[in-house]
């Protein structure tokens, strides 16, 4: 590819995110696979300045507004813009780059030059952005985030913005950390322990682990160290009825099922452990439970049964009451903890999607909670920093679902993992600056016997 030809590729895959309800790595990735032309140097460059620029999106469009040129903030505006401050380009250099020729963006236009002269040189901080430009994150979501973490605000806002770790969690049901650990470096791939987790590595370099043996031989899954946190506080047992009530694409569903075959008596080191105990992985969408599938075989998860509910009043609940020991209930949210991951979320959502996400989240964990036994326990979960997505909805529960009561963390924390664990109170609070994951909430109710 052309330089100029990396910058049109830009703009469109820039375009192709904002208009798709995907994540941007998962839109990049299918549209290399349509462009065998683009080489490994081009997929890097292109991947980078993408991701720069989503990761500095509120920046960019001050400055944009900042020049007072007659022009909206879009793909293609960005990237001049992104072009001009973060990467020197000078106006001349971007006229040749948008020269209109094969594969190249068309001319600049007289408004779009004025853009670039205006904004070459300029540095990327000014003095008078305002905070949420400054840290990258919508202005509505001020209050919320200033509430929850106070004087660390722009602690926490900046390793939000910093590229993720790329965690994995072993399979218990066929391996043991040390074997994998040791398989990996056969095949040159770094890893060491994850702080918290017992059953993390976490990748030291840049590694393509597909072609690993321990990956084919599913001794693993790619799984953020907080994810696995949240499974282990499930506190799954063998012989244990237990459901995923919003599995998604089932990662923290395989975890669950290493942890119900994951039988002691019959041996460790990777031996023949024959899964007992019965886990439904629900979903609404017959997609992603189908997409499941071939994880599951991958990783011998034999037990699980797939099930998809409706979003109210589902019949399999209903004709299921009070039949599971557990119940994981991580809920759709806003993804606020996962931003580092997922750039272009965070621009998706506006005041009205948080009700509607708040209402849906209710919803849910009121078909959840009718799944759980006496004297069984429901875990609420999400990959959300809001107080309105967490501890609100818990004193919504206390209010609504007068059953349950949450057990202190740190009890659960000794029952389930042992050893040091992050904060103490009633509740796990998870977050890159903090802990060195994703950032992650989540809550144990037990139901009165």
């Amino acid at each position: 590819m052309t330089p100029g030809a990396r910058v049109q590729a830009c703009i469109e895959l820039l375009a192709q995110i904002a208009a798709e309800a995907q994540d941007s790595s998962t839109v990049i990735d299918a549209y290399f696979r349509t462009r065998r032309y683009a080489g490994s140097g081009d997929r890097r460059a292109v991947t980078h300045r993408v991701y720069e620029n989503l990761r500095h999106r509120a920046r960019l469009d001050w400055w944009i507004q900042r020049t007072g040129v007659a022009l909206d903030s879009s793909p293609r505006t960005r990237i001049i813009a992104q072009m001009a401050v973060y990467e020197r380009s000078s106006p001349d250099e971007l006229a040749r780059l948008f020269s209109g020729t094969r594969h190249c963006p068309p001319t600049l236009n007289n408004r779009e030059q004025e853009l670039a002269e205006s904004l070459y040189g300029r540095p990327p901080m000014h003095i008078d952005m305002p905070d949420w430009v400054r840290l990258e994150y919508p202005s509505w979501m001020g209050p919320s985030l200033r509430t929850i973490f106070g004087d660390r605000l722009e602690i926490e806002l900046q390793a939000l913005s910093q590229t993720a770790p790329v965690d994995l969690r072993v399979n218990t049901l066929k391996s043991t950390r040390e074997e994998v650990q040791a398989m990996l470096a056969d095949d040159g791939v770094e890893v060491e322990p994850t702080d918290l987790s017992p059953l993390g590595l976490r990748l030291t370099g840049r590694s393509r682990l597909g072609g690993t043996m321990a990956y084919k031989r599913g001794l693993f899954d790619v799984q953020d160290e907080g994810s696995q946190l949240i499974a282990l506080l499930c506190g799954v047992r063998p012989g244990m009825t237990v459901v995923d009530y919003c599995a998604g694409a089932g990662g923290k569903t395989l975890a669950l099922a290493a942890a119900l075959g994951d039988d002691a008596s019959s041996g460790g080191g990777g031996g023949d452990r024959r899964p007992r105990g019965r886990l439904i992985a629900c979903d609404v969408s017959r997609y992603r439970m189908d997409r499941m599938a071939p994880r599951l075989k991958r990783a011998g998860a034999t037990m699980v049964r797939r099930q998809v509910v409706t979003a109210r009043d589902d019949s399999w609940v209903k004709a299921n009451h009070e039949m599971a020991d557990r119940v994981l209930a991580d809920v759709p949210c806003t993804g606020t903890g996962a931003w580092r991951r997922n750039l272009d979320a965070k621009w998706r959502f506006q005041p009205d999607d948080l009700d509607h996400l708040i209402e849906m989240q209710r919803q849910i964990v009121e078909q959840a909670a009718s799944l759980v036994a006496p004297g069984g326990r429901l875990i609420y979960a999400t990959c959300s920093l809001l107080r309105e997505e967490n501890e609100e909805q818990l004193d919504w529960i206390a209010e609504n679902l007068p059953g349950f009561r949450v057990i202190p963390v740190e009890n659960v924390w000794a029952e389930t993992i042992g050893g040091a664990q992050p904060g103490q109170g009633r509740y796990m609070r998870l977050s890159p600056a903090s802990t060195g994951t994703d950032g992650f909430f989540c809550a144990v109710l037990e139901k009165s016997p």
